[in-house]
This record gives C-alpha cells, sequence and structure tokens, in this order.
C-alpha cells in the first residue's frame, strides 16, 4: 500500500497527555513497539525524547510525532499519527500546539499518586481542542496501586465514566492491546477533503544548515508533494517544497501528505523566524480565505542574564543562542551589559526549569561556562509622563520621583496536596504575599487550594518549598491572570560602595529590610576574602538599610620582629595599612556564581 492511497477513515491522529512522570513516553515506546514501527534491535526506552538531556532527567522537553501502522481485529489497516508531550507545567505551551493538530488524547494516570495537577490542565487544554478522550491508568502492577480508586477519581474530578478507564501497565506491557482497539473505535478519523484548496497547520519546526527550515504540518485539505507551491497565511514569501515525510520515528520520505495525515516539509526555507508556529499552509495560486484559530502566543514568564565566565566567549555564547533559537522558538535573547559580568544576554524563558535546561544545554552542547543572575519577571511602570513602560531587568527601573506606581505580573495557583498538609501550605501561601481563593475536596484525603500570587514570588524558591513542606506530595499548575499594583521599591547591593547591578531586585516595600539583611549576610559568606576589608550593602535610594563587613586578609608582617624597637613595628603596620589602602583603591571583588544564585535562597 502507498502512502498515496491510504483512506482518511482509516487515519487516527491522537496525543498522549499526563502529568509529569505518570508514563507518556513509556506507552508510547509501548505502541511503536507493539506495532512494530521499531525493530527490537532499534527499540530503547524513551524513543522519542531525541536529546540527551531528556533520558538524562527522564522529562520530555520536545513534543516528538511518530506514524504507526495498526493491524487491528476488525481486519482493518490503521495509520497512527502519535505526538508525545511533556508533562511539566513550564511546557504546557508545548502541548497546546501538539493538541491543536489532534483529534484525540490518551489521557495517562498514575494508578499510585491519582490525578493531579497537570492531568486536571492537560485534560482541559484537551477540552479546549474539541478532542475525544480515552482515559488510561498506568502502573497498575505497583504495590501502592489503587486503579480501582483512581478510576473513581477520574469520574468525579474529570467527569470521565469509570467503566470507559482502561487499567494498563506500560512498564510491562499490561493490556497494550485494548488502547490499541479504542484507539481506532474512540477518536473519530480525521474531516478531510483532498478536492479542496490546500489547508495545512504547522504545529512545529526545526533547523538543519542544509535543508533550511523543517516544518511539521497537519494537513486538512488538499495534499502537499515535492515541487508544490507554498506560503504562509500571515506571510507573503511562496517557496517550492523539495521533500515531505512521515515521521517512523525517523524521517521517511513519501511521495506525498495527503489531507488527514501529519508529517514534514522542506521548502528551502532559510530562516526560522520566516516560519510562524500555528500559521496556516496554503498555496499562493489557490488562496484559502480563513486560517486556521492557531495558538496564543509564546508568553516569556521568566527572564535571567547569561553571561560568559571569560569575555572571550561573548561571540560564542551569542552563536550557540542563535543555534537554539532555531529549534526553540520559544526562548528570546537580547544583548545586555552589567557592571559587575560585562557582556552577556538578557533571556526570556517560560519557567525555571525551562531556564535551567537551556543554560545546561548551552553548557553541554557548545562547551560554555556561563554565570546566570537570579530569575526575575517583566514588571509595568507607569511613568509621571503617562508612559507605561515594561521591563524585564530590575537594574532598569528609573529613579522613584520618575514613576507614579509599579504593576507586578500575578497568576492563578493550583495546589493538589494531601488534607493534612494544608496547614503548612496555606502558612507558605500566606508568607508569599498570595490570595486565598478556595477549597476543594478531590476526595475524602486530597484537596486543591486555590490561590492568586505575584510570579515574582512563585519563580523564587516556591517550589522547592511547596515540595519540601508536604514531603514532596504536592503538585501545582498556574496560569498568568494579568498585572496588579503593588508597593514595591527597587533595592540595589553594593559591594565595596559599587552597586553591582546584577544582584538588583524588586522587592515589596514591607519585606525590603528583612531581605536586604538576610542577602547581604549571605554574600557575606560566599565572597572570599580579599587583602582589604569589603562592606556590603543594601541601599534603597540613598539610604542604606543593612551592611555587612567582610574582613581583610592580614599578613603578620611582626612576625620576624621578635624583641626590639616598638617604633620598628609601628612602621610595618603603617606600611601594610598603606600598601591595602592603595589595593583598596584599584582591586576588584571577584564574586563567584554561587553568590549570584544566594539570592534564591533568601527567606521571607
Amino acid at each position: 500500500m502507498t502512502f498515496m492511497s491510504i483512506d482518511p477513515k482509516y487515519i487516527r491522529i491522537f496525543s498522549i497527555i499526563a502529568h509529569i512522570d505518570h508514563g507518556k513516553s513509556t506507552l508510547a515506546d509501548c505502541i511503536i513497539s507493539k506495532t512494530d514501527t521499531l525493530s527490537d534491535r532499534e527499540m530503547q526506552s524513551q524513543v522519542l525524547d531525541t536529546m540527551d538531556i531528556e533520558r538524562e532527567r527522564g522529562i520530555t522537553i520536545k513534543s516528538q510525532a511518530v506514524q504507526c501502522i495498526y493491524n487491528a481485529a476488525d481486519g482493518n489497516t490503521y495509520h497512527y499519527y502519535i505526538i508525545d508531550t511533556p508533562g511539566h507545567v513550564d511546557f504546557t505551551y508545548e502541548v497546546s500546539r501538539a493538541l491543536a493538530a489532534c483529534d484525540g488524547a490518551i489521557l495517562v494516570v498514575d494508578a499510585a499518586q491519582g490525578v493531579e495537577s497537570q492531568t486536571i490542565a492537560n485534560m482541559y487544554l484537551a477540552l479546549d481542542n474539541e478532542l475525544e478522550i480515552l482515559p488510561v491508568v498506568n502502573k497498575i502492577d505497583l504495590p501502592a496501586a489503587r486503579p480501582e480508586e483512581v478510576a473513581e477519581e477520574i469520574e468525579e474530578i474529570l467527569g470521565i465514566d469509570a467503566t470507559d478507564v482502561i487499567p494498563i501497565s506500560a512498564k510491562n506491557q499490561i493490556n497494550i492491546d485494548s488502547i490499541l482497539e479504542s484507539i481506532h473505535k474512540l477518536v473519530p478519523p480525521p474531516k478531510a477533503d483532498r478536492s479542496a484548496p490546500l489547508k495545512a497547520l504547522i504545529f512545529d519546526a526545526k533547523f538543519e544548515s542544509y535543508r533550511g527550515v523543517i516544518v511539521y504540518v497537519r494537513v486538512y485539505d488538499g495534499e502537499i508533494k515535492k515541487g508544490t507551491k507554498i506560503r504562509m497565511f500571515n506571510a507573503a514569501s511562496v517557496y517550492e517544497v523539495t521533500g515531505v515525510g512521515v515521521f517512523t520515528p525517523n524521517e521517511k520520505a513519501v511521495d506525498a501528505l495527503q489531507a488527514g495525515m501529519v508529517g514534514f516539509i522542506t521548502a528551502s526555507i532559510k530562516s526560522l523566524d520566516d516560519v510562524l508556529i500555528g500559521d496556516t499552509l496554503m498555496s499562493p495560486e489557490n488562496p484559502i480565505t480563513e486560517a486556521m484559530p492557531g495558538f496564543k502566543p509564546i508568553r516569556q514568564m521568566v527572564f535571567c542574564g547569561l553571561y560568559p565566565s571569560e569575555g572571550d566567549d561573548y561571540e560564542n555564547l551569542k552563536v550557540a543562542l542563535e543555534k537554539l533559537k532555531l529549534n526553540d522558538c520559544s526562548i528570546s535573547f537580547e544583548p545586555d551589559t552589567s557592571q559587575a559580568l560585562g557582556f552577556g544576554f538578557r533571556c526570556g524563558f517560560l519557567g525555571l526549569l525551562h531556564s535551567d535546561v537551556i543554560q545546561e544545554r548551552l553548557e553541554r552542547e557548545f562547551n560554555l561556562d556561563l554565570v546566570a543572575t537570579a530569575p526575575s519577571v517583566v514588571y509595568r511602570v507607569k511613568m509621571t509622563t503617562g508612559e507605561m513602560l515594561e521591563i524585564d531587568n530590575p537594574s532598569k527601573l528609573p529613579e522613584a520621583n520618575k514613576y507614579d506606581y509599579l504593576e507586578e505580573p500575578y497568576v492563578s495557583l493550583g495546589l493538589f496536596l494531601p488534607k493534612e498538609y494544608i496547614g503548612n501550605v496555606m502558612d507558605l501561601c500566606e508568607k508569599k504575599r498570595a490570595t486565598y481563593v478556595d477549597m476543594k475536596y478531590l476526595d475524602k484525603t486530597r484537596v486543591i487550594l486555590n490561590y492568586e500570587m505575584p510570579l515574582s514570588e512563585m519563580i523564587i524558591d516556591f517550589f522547592d518549598r511547596l515540595k519540601s513542606c508536604t514531603q514532596g506530595y504536592a503538585s501545582l499548575e498556574y496560569d498568568f491572570i494579568g498585572y496588579r499594583r503593588g508597593k514595591l521599591v527597587k533595592m540595589e547591593i553594593a559591594i565595596s560602595g559599587d552597586p553591582v547591578d546584577a544582584f538588583t531586585m524588586i522587592v515589596p516595600k514591607e519585606n525590603a529590610f528583612y531581605r536586604g539583611r538576610e542577602l547581604v549576610e549571605k554574600l557575606k559568606d560566599l565572597i572570599p576574602k580579599q587583602m582589604f576589608e569589603v562592606p556590603i550593602q543594601a541601599v534603597i535610594g540613598s539610604r542604606a538599610i543593612a551592611r555587612v563587613t567582610i574582613s581583610a586578609l592580614r599578613k603578620n608582617v611582626l612576625a620576624k620582629c621578635y624583641g626590639g624597637d616598638i617604633t620598628r613595628k609601628k612602621k610595618l603596620l603603617q606600611k601594610q595599612k598603606k600598601g591595602k589602602k592603595r589595593m583598596k583603591m584599584i582591586g576588584r571583588v571577584e564574586v563567584p556564581q554561587e553568590a549570584f544564585l544566594a539570592v534564591l535562597k533568601v527567606k521571607d
């Protein structure tokens, strides 16, 4: 059977969604193995996780598509297009892109942990895209598994009939055939008109130096083959297709991508900036009048500075960021200069895990040694002139007399936890300036606490402390809800009288003294002693609110003066004092990387 002759009624396009570590990638491995898409020799665990960092951390970062051919019990041969998705809250954007290209979703829930925060968040994403949901309870072979209770949870919380839930163990390949049979029965075939003008959704893209941009598409109408002229709905450039193919999961060239199929195209597109993810692909000769709905624009939530520890590596860092940007359009960067750290880049990320992953990829894949500043969020500043500015770097905040007020971003926060930890979590949220909304019981033992919290409080050590105060049982999901006015001030840290812009932060006015005092105390322990005294001050405006002094390293210049004249000793001490004074004028205090991370460890 050639790819040209696949009837759309034998095609199913679906995604696998779940909370982090509930078994999405393992289930995808099972389906690929059971359908003989890869041979036993080619199979490996997490086969769709292509990056080393995904395998080492056991997480999915990028969505991956794969075509599997399944011979069903009814005698028909079905083409399953699977799109595996990430589970971490930082990568929700990747999930939304994948779901937009699907007709159904397998919702995986851990038989021991039950319904978690991202289970619900991803299910709502699937419902927003009007997908059929196939519920699955995974890991039924675990000693702590409670499949019947979790099936009831799914019915109560998600509104899906418990009798439709399929109990499986992806790791031990238990009951996988039931899933394979349910997919073609439950997930509807794609609505496809092959005689209509070309209409395809771009749901992802990556860059290769030889072929240019490789565009991932789901074709809704018409067909794409080599030589087809294409253009994006929101761009004027016309391209000629140089190749089409599907993922098996390796790239496999085909004659054509017809309506109802998922695959990739190449068209000698030179830059990823020329391809807008979520745009609609169409024919320039026979254009369509209405584009696909696409996706919400990417919103970077967390910003931090990345600087090479060696100044000579600035150009290498620039090239590395440009290459990463080609395959991950969710990062942004612009040149930045710091008095303390020299030349670098101010980078925007989807969240803290995303920033951590990108930093690790830069260091590994491009052999760079980086210094990262503490993460910050985007603040809005209402100037006295009436202008509203957005700043992502606290050191760029204007003087207090030049603006009327500051606004900070807020998120709605859903916290899933056992009921015995309610007090601990409420206490933590209160310290983080969160506003209580409501509390709902999921079942007899677990609750959802809903809060509204400043994003700046959430990105600094909130997740670690949440896990700590709930013994690791809590999970969270969050969503941006807008900006609110706050009583905020800019706090600078001055070392030897010079402000270090990398330590500048915007803090709540009522907490400024405590944060300043604790941060200077931490820096005193982290900054190595110099040959001269080093004062460290926390400063708001022109007023120092906290100060510590790192004492000087002293050489015992009197060691050789045993006995003898007291004036000789005084002369030697006086000479040492003058030397230290001169050294202080020209000396530069080296600040280690741990000191920049100390901001993350400051208590409330």
